[in-house]
């Protein structure tokens, strides 16, 4: 695969690998010291009061949902349009995933028919910012205090984008983010869910540390040697953030703003050298929202072309994806939501990810565009 253009790559340097070393260093790999830097950076980053630090952005979702109260005979809004773990996080707490469909021309989910899918079981909504482009959160809110229903923010796209000014995080009562390998802030494994509320906030931390009173950490750092004596208070999970992954990210949040910005401007790149190309459909962007551009998702008229587009890219050194293939489709969720997005169940079959990511030279690139449009002008000279 060294010979192709992947569709996403992390951005790492030395200073991530001074970093991880000084974390060995110190004696101290776990949660720790640089974990607390890190959330305290995070949340003033995103503007938020909170920041608790995770493993993944699927244990992020599930410590969401359990601290907003969702549980057994509940039902929770999602979009199919979506990584799984989306859906499976409405699971693990015992509630009911109900699929709302997408906007066909953002592929976020549809406030109208979210509000069609609400009932007196309804608990939450999750909206996922699809690509970093962020949600109708205007819409998806009102709704929300209308039901009094709680609005979790699926953010693993949208690290960095802004909604009517406000960055992501910032905004709703609980906002979750992904910290995986090829995300805009990556630390190879993380996750993080931001919030205002302490009360919240002390809970989370409890639930990511198995329930426990007080981490290693805080025992160790209050009593100048390590405490012994705890109390599990909570049925918990092992979900917390380690000092490693949190000395990478720490870098990665210094970088953030720049990675942003580059691929902002290769996003414009590309929408400007496709802008002639009638069969290819650009990304969308939400009104009074700046992206992340975590993915740069193209449509084809169909499923022919969009197939015949990977293979032709593939033979000329490009690896594209395909995000995603709509959850309710897939064997598990199938036999009880197959016809619950028929928008989705369509749309999915016309996009495909292009190569995306702060490292991308322009030559690359401009191999990308040269196969895009050799593919699409093939034949009309």
């Amino acid at each position: 695969m060294e010979s192709y253009i992947p569709v996403l790559k992390p951005s790492f340097g030395e200073e991530e690998v001074e970093a991880v070393a000084e974390v060995l260093r110190s004696g101290w790999a776990g949660l720790g010291p640089r974990t607390k830097a890190f959330e305290d950076e995070f949340a003033a980053y995103v503007g938020a009061a909170h920041a608790v630090g995770l493993n993944s952005g699927t244990a992020a979702l599930h410590l969401a949902l359990l601290a907003a109260g969702v549980g057994p005979g509940d039902e929770v809004i999602v979009t199919p349009i979506t990584f799984v773990s989306t859906v499976h996080a409405v699971e693990y707490v015992g509630a009911t995933p109900v699929f709302a469909d997408v906007d066909p021309r953002t592929l976020n989910i549809d406030p109208v028919d979210v509000a069609a899918k609400v009932t007196p079981r309804t608990r939450a909504v999750i909206c996922v910012h699809y690509g970093g482009n962020p949600c109708d959160l205007d819409r998806l809110g009102a709704l929300c205090r209308r039901h009094d229903l709680t609005l979790i923010e699926d953010a693993a796209h949208a690290c960095g984008a802004t909604y009517d000014g406000q960055r992501i995080g910032s905004i709703s009562r609980l906002t979750c983010f992904s910290f995986h390998a090829v995300k805009n802030l990556a630390m190879g494994e993380g996750g993080a869910i931001t919030c205002h509320d302490p009360a919240l906030d002390a809970h989370l931390r409890k639930l990511r540390w198995l329930g426990i009173s007080k981490d290693t950490f805080q025992r160790t750092v209050e009593h100048q040697v390590y405490a012994w004596q705890y109390w599990v208070e909570h049925l918990g999970f092992k979900y917390h953030l380690s000092d490693v992954a949190a000395a990478i990210g720490r870098v990665q949040l210094r970088k953030l703003p720049a990675n942003n910005e580059r691929r902002a401007r290769l996003a414009a790149r590309y929408t400007a050298a496709f802008a002639d190309l009638e069969p290819i459909e650009t990304p969308t962007v939400t009104e009074s929202a700046e992206s992340a551009w975590h993915l740069y998702p193209i449509k084809l008229p169909d499923l022919a072309a969009r197939d015949a587009l990977i293979a032709w890219l593939k033979e000329r050194g490009v690896a594209p994806g395909v995000h995603y293939y709509p959850i309710h489709l897939h064997p598990y969720y199938a036999p009880r939501h197959a016809g619950a997005a028929p928008v989705a169940a369509h749309i999915w079959e016309r996009v495909l990810s292009l190569p995306l990511f702060p490292d991308l030279t322009e030559a690359e690139q401009e191999q990308v565009v040269g196969a895009v449009r050799g593919f699409v002008l093939r034949g009309t000279g």
